[in-house]
């Protein structure tokens, strides 16, 4: 999923390369990730349009589809939700504090943060 974010999420198809029932792969997933595959998938989506959205040369739509929503009104509300600000507003402010930074820690200072979210299961 990290690499093919941009793809339509199969589940049933996961479920088949990991040898599992979908609705036991899901619930597997959950437990070692704390979330869901989409809402996983989600966030590696938003996570790379906000690295489209700060260098600037594409419309907030067209980041919407290079990162493999379909629907720009469902991209913008997951984006404000894991951002907390439009995807309009963060590709209009500056984004120069992060430039120092080596990749790997940019990646974690960039990274969206669910509210709310359990995190990685902790148990055995």
């Amino acid at each position: 999923m990290d690499r093919e974010y941009a793809e339509p999420l199969d589940v049933p198809a996961l479920a088949r390369d990991a040898l599992m029932s979908p609705g036991h792969f899901s619930r597997s997933f959950r437990a070692a990730f704390g979330e869901t595959p989409y809402s996983y998938l989600m966030t590696r989506r938003i996570e790379r349009a906000k690295a489209l959205l700060e260098r600037g040369d594409l419309s907030v739509t067209e980041v919407c589809f290079a990162v493999g929503c379909t629907s720009l009104g469902s991209f913008s509300s997951r984006f404000t939700e894991l951002v907390g600000e439009s995807p309009s507003a963060y590709r209009a402010r500056s984004h120069d504090q992060g430039g120092a930074l080596p990749a790997c820690m940019a990646k974690i200072h960039t990274r969206p943060v669910r509210n709310g979210s359990a995190g990685p299961a902790t148990h055995l």
